[in-house]
């Protein structure tokens, strides 16, 4: 099994950036396909980004298109989400994903393991 550790979350205001981490530990990342999530608070788990193992291709969410990116650096067994002009809506507690099996991650259901979540909170 792997481990998700999410770190970079904090306080910013509103049009700034931000750089998420997820470390990995316990096996390697390049075995996962990866996403980030994020969830509001009395909101469900979104999805925010996803990326595949090479990290060759990635899909985002209309609501985050142009303002954020998502990496992986398999050598580091680490992924990124950087955040950029930042909006209040995107307060949130944003947590890492990994789904080891085949086929892509599109909704939580898709997930095998979730990191503990990091809080970004963007004010106005």
């Amino acid at each position: 099994q792997v481990q998700l550790a999410e770190s970079g979350g904090r306080l910013v205001q509103a049009g700034g950036s931000l750089r998420l981490s997820c470390a990995a530990s316990g096996r390697a990342l390049s075995n996962y396909a990866l996403g980030w999530f994020r969830q509001a608070p009395g909101k469900g788990r979104e999805f925010v980004a996803r990326i595949s193992r090479s990290g060759g291709i990635t899909y985002y969410a209309d609501y985050v298109k142009g303002r954020f990116t998502i990496s992986r650096d398999n050598a580091k067994n680490t992924m990124y989400l950087q955040m950029n002009s930042l909006k209040y809506e995107d307060t949130a507690v944003y947590y890492c994903a990994a789904r080891g099996r085949t086929g892509s991650i599109n909704t939580r259901y898709d997930i095998d393991f979730w990191g503990q979540g990091t809080q970004v909170t963007v004010s106005s």
